[in-house]
């Protein structure tokens, strides 16, 4: 391994996560970074050869001498990769939205709270020095009283499918704007499009509504002609512009309202004046602002709390998408949330503490049980049986014929079939072949599940594979089609076979292999 200094690692090396890559280095405490896409390491080793890169987020988290790491990995993984960061004792910068669902944000703050770890969100705008400058102008009174204030967020392309346009734009200007009031809205209206994709919102207009008598909305897109990142803080002495686009970061224009008689409002234009503001690169102060926390162990800024805050206003406003107005968020009974856009069926049986959330169907015949937790967008065929803890994120449609055992995860877009040849002019519903996936296994992000397989206990099915054949216990299985690259523990650690068995470096579980197959050991007296 390369000789390093370094205590932060890194994992997503996309977009984002090439630019906070860059910044740890150049702080000097960059450790270790990881990507699953080799082809994304070799680009960035050449610039980076001093630092060590890795596939394998359990190869990071194994390193004792990693102290912090920050994730940039899509949003639908934010959730597992925060809590198994936290479950090893890791301080955490999560992109935002640290979740897609408040109950896992909550879930998140808690966990760090509890390990006594730093748990930070990138609401990198917070940082931004003109930010921070028309905070102070605001506080100090200098445009009077706030009366309206609204962003714009709008650009082409970096379409998203696993998150809406609200999820991946809204949530810098959303914390910006709490942060600035100090308060959080009485009220959350929103309207979006899904232009491109099916319930996949393109662009969206969410409104707030404030305890002290304040407005203002958030407008986001990726269909728009030209970048446009502006927002805006209406006061009655003063308007301010801050405007991340243009030279002049931050101006203020102080037009006048004028009352003729009372009655006919009169305005007053006046030139602008532009705001000077401190330099730096607003991502820089960020990380510089995760390092002093980590080393004073004080809060951050954008902490867990600050994060969750801002979720909750980005699920009240997904919550009023189907109604275009202020929305009860739940619809409770028996102990089990439902999304209201969610469709469930007559005779279907759901466990209690499961949550269904937006655009799902659920057909009759189903049986679910309890604490399970259903994304958006998900189908679940008729006849089908879900055991308990079962996890099925976004966009996944699970067809008649498949049985999912307690514990099984399923990610983004997981993709089941039911008949082995189909075609669009013949009836082949007698020819469904059952698919079982059982007990703790895990089935990465966009793979593909031909049916009539089984997929064995605590199996891991790596992100885009494609399953022809039965998978056995433990095994780790990647690749098109799918083979054997591996094997994993319980918890998810992969293992290191030696001769006929091996051992967990995390949890410390005993494995011995029999034939073709893993089996945990179980020691007896």
């Amino acid at each position: 391994m390369v000789e390093n200094n370094g205590w932060i690692g890194i994992v997503g090396l996309g977009y984002w996560g090439k630019n906070i890559l860059r910044n740890l280095d150049d702080l000097g405490v960059l450790g270790v970074a990881c990507d699953a896409d080799p082809d994304s390491i070799a680009s960035l080793k050449k610039t980076y050869n001093n630092v060590p890169f890795v596939t394998s987020f359990t190869d990071l988290l194994d390193d004792s001498s990693i102290k912090a790491v920050a994730i940039a990995t899509p949003a639908a993984t934010h959730y597992k990769f925060v809590k198994d960061a936290l479950l090893s004792g890791k301080d955490v910068l999560v992109e935002k939205p640290l979740s897609l669902s408040v109950g896992e944000g909550e879930e998140l703050v808690e966990l760090a709270e509890e390990k006594k770890r730093i748990l930070m969100v990138g609401h990198t705008l917070q940082y931004h020095p003109a930010v921070q400058k028309l905070k102070e102008l605001i506080s100090r009174g200098e445009l009077g009283k706030v009366q309206y204030i609204y962003s714009n967020r709008l650009n082409i392309g970096k379409l998203r499918a696993e998150e809406n346009i609200l999820w991946s734009f809204a949530p810098h200007d959303i914390s910006v704007i709490l942060m600035l009031l100090e308060e959080m809205p009485i009220e959350v209206t929103a309207f979006g499009e899904d232009y491109l994709s099916k319930g996949v919102y393109d662009t969206t207009l969410t409104t707030f509504e404030f305890a002290n008598g304040v407005k203002g909305h958030v407008y986001v897109s990726w269909l728009h002609p030209y970048k446009e990142q502006r927002l805006v803080v209406i006061g009655t002495a003063a308007m301010a512009v801050f405007d991340d686009v243009a030279e002049d970061k931050l101006r203020i224009y102080p037009h006048r309202i004028e009352w003729r008689n009372g009655k006919v409002p009169i305005a007053h234009k006046a030139d602008f004046i532009t705001v000077p503001i401190d330099g730096g690169e607003p991502l820089r102060l960020e990380m510089e602002h995760f390092i002093s926390c980590i080393v004073d162990r004080v809060d951050p800024i954008t902490d867990g709390r600050e994060g969750l805050r801002v979720l909750e206003v980005l699920q009240r406003a997904e919550d009023a998408f189907s109604k275009g107005k202020q929305v009860k968020t739940e619809r409770q009974h028996d102990e089990i949330f439902i999304h209201e856009s969610a469709f469930i069926d007559e005779d279907v049986d759901i466990g209690s503490e499961t949550k269904i959330w937006h655009f799902s169907h659920v057909m009759a015949g189903v049986r679910m049980g309890q604490h399970c937790t259903i994304g958006q967008n998900v189908f679940v065929g008729r006849n089908v049986c879900i055991g308990d803890f079962v996890k099925i994120q976004n966009n996944v449609s699970v067809y008649d014929g498949v049985t999912l055992e307690d514990y099984v995860f399923c990610g983004p877009s997981v993709v089941f079939t039911n008949v082995i040849d189909p075609r669009g002019e013949i009836d082949k519903k007698a020819e469904f072949r059952p698919t079982l996936v059982k007990h703790g296994a895990t089935l990465g992000a966009n793979c593909t599940i031909l049916c009539g397989v089984t997929i064995g206990r605590y199996a891991f099915v790596g992100a885009g594979a494609v399953v022809t054949k039965d998978i056995p216990d433990f095994a780790l299985v990647v690749g098109v089609p799918a083979k054997l690259a591996g094997w994993v523990c319980e918890c998810g650690s992969r293992l290191d076979l030696n001769g006929s068995g091996a051992t967990c470096v995390r949890c410390g579980k005993s494995y011995r292999k029999e034939g073709s197959s893993l089996q945990e050991s179980v020691c007896r007296t």
